[in-house]
This record gives structure tokens, C-alpha cells and sequence, in this order.
């Protein structure tokens, strides 16, 4: 298939890259959205946008889903956690703020 738009984006030391501009809005992806690469057998590689049903993970499903099924068949195993641990939990996190729309610095990158 002939490509009717070719750009090019650099990686980083980490692999990291910027999606340019031009492939966001042909895809309509913002901040936060998942993109899906399929490698085709002749090493093209396609770039989509990922849907929710394609982001699922099933392992991650079947867990969840299995505890659901011993809380409804077992709710007497349910345990408070213990104030000590959420002390301790607090003790560790608290204060620290965390904006996930905020850029990477360029170490983070």
C-alpha cells in the first residue's frame, strides 16, 4: 500500500518518542490515549489507536473476575486492613503529590 503521509519522530535513550502532531490528529489521540502496533510479517509496522476492548488485559480479568467470586461465596474472609499498616503506608507516601498530566523532564525522559 503506498503511504499517503510519512513523518518521523527520534528515540530517546530510554526508547521513548513523541507521536507527531500530524499521526495525533489523524488518529484523534490526546493525552492518556493507548496506541496498539501491529508488525506486519514484511517489517512494516502499523500504528492504531487502541480501543478500551483491545486495552483489556484477560489475565488481569480472570483475576478480578475470581475475586469477586470468592468475596460473593466467602464475604467471612474479608479483613479490615490493620491501622498499623495504614499508618505505616501513610507515613511513606504522605505529602508526595502526583500530577500525571505533568511533562516528563528531559532525565525522565
Amino acid at each position: 500500500m503506498a503511504a499517503f503521509l510519512e513523518v518521523e519522530s527520534t528515540l530517546t535513550e530510554r526508547y521513548q518518542t513523541t507521536v507527531p502532531e500530524t499521526v495525533r490528529r489523524a488518529l484523534k489521540l490526546g493525552k492518556g490515549d493507548k496506541v496498539r502496533y501491529t508488525l506486519r510479517q514484511n517489517g512494516e509496522v502499523v500504528l492504531t489507536r487502541a480501543t478500551s476492548a483491545e486495552d483489556d488485559d484477560p489475565l488481569l480479568g480472570q483475576f478480578l473476575d475470581f475475586l469477586a467470586r470468592d468475596i460473593a461465596n466467602h464475604p467471612e474472609r474479608l479483613q479490615a486492613v490493620d491501622a498499623g499498616l495504614v499508618n505505616r503506608i501513610q507515613s511513606l507516601v504522605g505529602g508526595v503529590e502526583i500530577a500525571l498530566d505533568t511533562a516528563l523532564s528531559e532525565d525522565d525522559e
